[in-house]
């Protein structure tokens, strides 16, 4: 057996784009290491195998991509990689391109193709793996994917060309995997998918999201669960008691809108208006009181006019989210969209992008100094320079506020709870004492 290990190549995973390729890059891990290979994540040693797991979302995040496996041809060509393979969500939709402008690559995989990746190394995909994860991220937090693909016809999005259609997993698969996530020290799920609210329908012919967060919510020890990528159109309100009755369920909810003007969402093909959309938030605030939301907005979308704009801008100054980004517009091959007239000017969009953004992180700082004084639970994720750095449950990792202590004067266990005092506040962070 250690004679066969040797011979294994040690292999590097490096994983670009969305917590969906994560958990993707993380089965590889996983199945890889059950096959005796030695593999790490996003690490700086010296590999005989490069798999880079890319994103073909939007511009910026393709030509990080492809900037990232340019970087992996030079090293192969000076010698410092022998074998280098690319998969995900890049791949799978230009492969037939990336094949041709990029020889020096071994092989190119789709977004399904795990077991395929497996047998190009020489390991055997293990079912008996199902249910099981190694994660990359802090030991602590996870993100679980419930489903796969999406069946959405929004016109900007290329995420069904790549996912393909929506496949649910079942409840008894991701009760599995999350007990043994929290078994293995995770304190936090945040649960993940092109869209949440469709989860079940293929499964059960009805949304089953609600019996979804009741199951998970019972897993003994586990802490916090959170929603991300939730669907306006056709929003399954029974989730909304169950928020607020399960405490370990976070109050947070995030539900990217797009848009706020109706000839837009149309156009769009959001499934829903601006006054439906309107009705939908006033109900989620008042069915579950402090519940924080994220939500996402496209700038620049062929034919937005300035009046589509300020539409977008008086929505966002209404609702005060809690948490709010701002994409601007990617035309992308092979979508409805991408048959419209591309016509909002690149700095146009920027300047709308910014105004957006600047009135948000108004927002955001009004937001936040009215927690100075208040007590929260706090989860550490890291300690970072001077400051141990943790979140609230109205926080998601990596794209959210966080809550910073000071770690000259004061001593938390990253990766436990603790009761923390706001001392100030600044426009996306907080500032504490811990408690306890």
């Amino acid at each position: 057996m250690k004679t066969k290990n040797l011979q294994r190549p040690k292999v590097n995973v490096v994983t670009l784009g969305c917590s969906k390729n994560l958990v993707d890059s993380e089965n590889l891990i996983t199945q890889l290491r059950a096959n005796e290979f030695d593999v790490a994540h996003e690490s700086n040693r010296k590999v005989q195998v490069v798999i880079v797991n890319t994103c073909g979302f939007i511009d910026n995040a393709k030509q990080e991509s492809i900037d990232t496996i340019l970087s992996y041809i030079d090293a192969k060509q000076e010698g410092l990689v022998d074998k280098l393979y690319v998969t995900g969500c890049l791949s799978h939709r230009y492969k037939d391109e990336l094949e041709a402008e990029m020889p020096e690559v071994d092989a190119f995989f789709g977004t399904m193709e795990l077991p395929r990746i497996l047998k190009t190394l020489g390991a055997d995909y293990k079912h008996e793996l199902l249910g099981e994860r190694i994660i990359t991220t802090p030991t602590h937090t996870a993100f679980m994917k419930i489903s796969e693909g999406c069946n959405r016809p929004c016109s900007f999005c290329a995420i069904p060309l790549m996912r393909g259609k929506h496949v649910s997993k079942s409840i008894e698969d991701i009760t599995r995997e999350a007990s043994n996530l929290v078994k293995g020290g995770v304190k936090e799920l945040v649960l993940i998918a092109q869209d949440l609210t469709y989860y079940g329908l293929d499964l059960y012919g009805k949304r089953n999201l609600a019996e979804l967060l009741e199951r998970l919510s019972d897993v003994p020890d586990l802490a916090w669960i959170r929603l991300q990528y939730a669907y306006p159109s056709q929003f399954p309100e029974d989730i909304l008691p169950i928020i607020r009755q399960r405490s370990n369920i976070c109050n947070y909810l995030d539900m990217p809108l797009q848009h706020a003007s109706d000839a837009m969402l149309k156009s769009m093909r959001r499934g829903i208006t601006a006054s439906r959309t309107q009705d939908l938030i006033d109900r989620i605030r008042n069915e579950v009181p402090g519940i924080h939301l994220r939500t996402t907005m496209i700038s620049g979308y062929p034919g937005e006019t300035e009046a589509d704009h300020q539409a977008m801008l008086d929505f966002v100054a209404r609702n005060r989210f809690e948490r709010l980004g701002v994409f601007a517009y990617s035309h992308e091959e092979n979508t409805a969209a991408y048959n419209l007239t591309d016509d909002v000017p690149a700095e146009v969009k920027e300047e709308r992008v910014e105004e957006i953004m600047a009135l948000q992180q108004e927002i955001s700082s009004e937001l936040n100094e009215a927690k100075v004084g208040q007590e929260f639970r706090v989860l550490f994720d890291r300690k970072e320079g001077n400051f141990f750095v943790g979140r609230t449950e109205f926080d998601s990792p990596e794209v959210d506020n966080e809550v910073l202590v000071d770690a000259r004067e004061h001593f938390v266990r990253v990766g436990d709870f603790a009761q923390v005092r706001i001392d100030s506040a600044a426009e996306f962070d907080l500032y504490g004492t811990p408690l306890s």
